[in-house]
């Protein structure tokens, strides 16, 4: 590297410290394909309640899931790192890392991307969602819906019921109106494993009766594939003929609902168990999905053991890039000694997998470039933790170890930066382009100048995306009842704000009138057609509420407004609707943001809405030119 290309890229890394807080810089000495380096990259913690900003960085904590709709458009989930980092999620936009949410946060979260200012999380749950006395799971169990810059819907379940949400550990969409969760097997006394399924109106679980518990959820072309694991004494509704890693939901309507995959791989080693092998971690890549499996722990009794083996998945076929019988004996570049036990064991594992676009210099877009990144661990580096380095492989799709990196790099270290924990999560969204969560919620970043400057020249301006302050709204749960109090509520009526937490009752209690109802949210709905193409909604809100108008084509949205808060009233929302998409249903969503007024029952209809959101107010639809030509 010339010293007019270093000193450009340490102008460069300059600039971002000034627009992202201090990091730790890497004079990159150590130039992979591509002329890419890993350096530091680590946001400053977001602003404390009293004002003040810390000019150090910390661990944003444990990071479930790390995603990228674009190279300027990324989003992580993190468990946080109290006080002074809350569990939620964090957005990067091309420049640097910022705090999105404070709410929606997981244990080990994931996300899934419905469409470009849309996704979904695997979340927490909240306290009080239990049926009896006793300390509920809240770990990964219920799902929050991100809209339009805001929490459109959350979903959950009360606990130690037959039909609970069990913890979630993959989550993928086909597009916003098809979306998939899935996770741990059944309740004991049940067969299959627990899934959700989104479908553009409503949550509704639909178990796979292959109870294999489900540990990961990827798209790849028009499918959407889901690694389970294989446990011995898994609880199945339906028998196999052969164990399969890899399953299929299909589309609705289609039986059976979900399709075990027999690619022919992964091939397994003479006296191998195929419960020897954990699940695929999984990515999708430009020509193929990548798959990357550990051995076991506990290896199953009387089975030879593993070792890691990773697979390419393309054309409807698998081939074994790594793993038995495709690397000579005893020559497997992370399975080292086959057979010992984590402690201490000089054996890598992958934690997390990344398929990296080829770039131009290795034939982009052909699969013969294509490679992926690993975020490897050992149980020698397990030991060091939390002051553990991260480690990285480049594994090419012939099955060949092409770079090893130990982060923070040499010259980082040289600089005074330490170990930041094992590495865990890893993404690549273009060519050279990947970032690597640690253990301790660090992030590192691969990158070349070239490809920083063209992020930092063109940053991510979606205002769902670049809120001035976090999201901290989460509407109540869908799917938990409303807790209807003993006594008589305080009357808060003349406070300002929004309805506390499970307190909007739809029914008081009887009074000498008779008893009371909540009166409709949505009342009066009239649309009209302006200049053709316009559509005017006209309604009544009986209290305060968000409310969004969804024009759709059969199950598909065509039109929207922005979610908008709207006091109480008269309103009106207009929607420019396209000739030639032209929607056969228009629903108007709505969440009301205090209680419903109520009325006594006798001489009153006693017709109530749900006020939790996701409400549908299903609207005739207006006769209109339709779709041209």
């Amino acid at each position: 590297m010339t010293i007019a290309r270093r000193l450009a890229l340490l102008t460069l890394l300059l600039a971002a410290a000034v627009a992202c807080g201090p990091l730790v810089l890497d004079a990159r000495a150590e130039e992979p394909d591509g002329g890419a380096a890993w350096h530091l990259e680590q946001p400053l913690p977001p602003e404390l309640p009293n004002g003040t900003k810390s000019t150090t960085p910390i661990g944003l904590g444990k990071i479930g899931d790390i995603e990228f709709w674009a190279p300027n458009r990324g989003l992580l989930i993190t468990a946080g790192n109290p006080p002074t980092i809350p569990a939620g999620i964090w957005a990067y936009n091309g420049v640097g890392w910022h705090e999105l949410a404070t709410v929606c946060g997981a244990t080990d979260g994931r996300i899934a991307w419905a469409g470009p200012d849309e996704f979904w999380t695997v979340s927490d749950g909240r306290p009080g969602q239990q049926s009896v006395e006793a300390k509920p799971p809240l770990e990964d169990n219920t799902l929050c819906h991100f809209a339009n810059g805001e929490v459109a819907g959350s979903y959950a379940s009360l606990a130690f019921l037959p039909n609970s949400y069990q913890a979630m550990h993959g989550a993928a969409c086909f597009d916003a109106e098809d979306c998939w969760f899935g996770g741990d097997p059944l309740p004991e006394g049940q067969a299959g494993a627990f899934h959700l399924h989104w479908d553009g109106h409503s949550v509704s679980a639909e178990p796979n009766p292959q109870g294999h518990a489900v540990e990961d959820m990827r798209r790849f072309g028009n499918e959407l594939y889901e690694s389970v694991r294989l446990r011995t004494g898994d609880v199945l509704s339906e028998g196999e003929s052969e164990p399969s890693v890899l399953h299929l939901p299909e589309p609705t309507g289609v039986q059976p609902r979900f399709v075990s995959l027999n690619l022919g791989a992964p091939f397994y080693s003479a006296g191998e168990f195929p419960q020897a092998l954990d699940f695929l971690h999984l990515s999708s890549g430009a020509a193929a999905l990548w798959g990357a499996a550990n051995p076991a722990e506990p290896k199953p009794t009387g089975s030879e053991p593993a070792e890691v083996t990773v697979l390419r998945i393309a054309g409807g076929s698998a081939s074994q890039i790594l793993g038995p019988t495709t690397d000579p004996e005893g020559s497997n570049p992370f399975t080292k000694q086959p057979g010992l036990e984590v402690p201490r064991s000089p054996n890598e594992t992958i934690s997390s997998i990344a398929a990296e676009p080829p770039g131009e210099e290795e034939g982009e877009g052909t699969a013969a470039g294509e490679s992926a990144w690993l975020a490897l661990d050992s149980g020698e580096n397990l030991a060091k933790e939390p002051v553990a380095p991260a480690l990285v492989a480049r594994l090419s799709s012939a099955g060949a170890v092409s770079e090893r990196q130990q982060l923070p790099s040499s010259q980082e270290v040289s600089e005074g930066a330490g170990p930041k924990g094992a590495a865990d999560k890893i993404a690549c969204p273009a060519p050279h382009d990947c970032w690597l969560a640690t253990r301790e919620g660090w992030l590192f970043h691969l990158s070349t100048a070239a490809g920083r400057s063209a992020e930092q020249a063109n940053p991510d301006t979606d205002p769902a995306f670049s809120k001035a302050q976090p999201i901290t709204f989460r509407p109540l749960d869908s799917g938990i009842p409303p807790v209807v109090p003993d006594a008589p509520p305080v009357d808060d009526s003349g406070l300002p704000g929004e309805a506390p937490a499970g307190s909007n009752p739809l029914t008081e209690a009887a009074a000498p009138g008779g008893l009371r109802v909540a009166v409709p949210l949505l009342s009066h709905i009239r649309t009209k057609l302006v200049h053709g193409t316009t559509l005017e909604l006209r309604f009544h809100l009986a209290v305060r509420a968000r409310v969004r108008l969804l024009a759709k084509r059969r199950s598909r949205t065509v039109a929207s407004t922005p979610m908008r808060t709207l006091a109480s009233g008269n309103r009106s929302l207009t929607l420019r609707l396209d000739r030639r998409r032209w929607p056969t249903k228009l629903d108007l969503q709505s969440h009301a943001l205090g209680p419903l007024p109520t009325v006594s029952t006798q001489g009153a209809a006693t017709t109530t809405v749900s006020t939790g959101f996701g409400s549908l107010t299903h609207i005739p639809l207006l006769t209109g030119p339709g779709p041209l030509g």
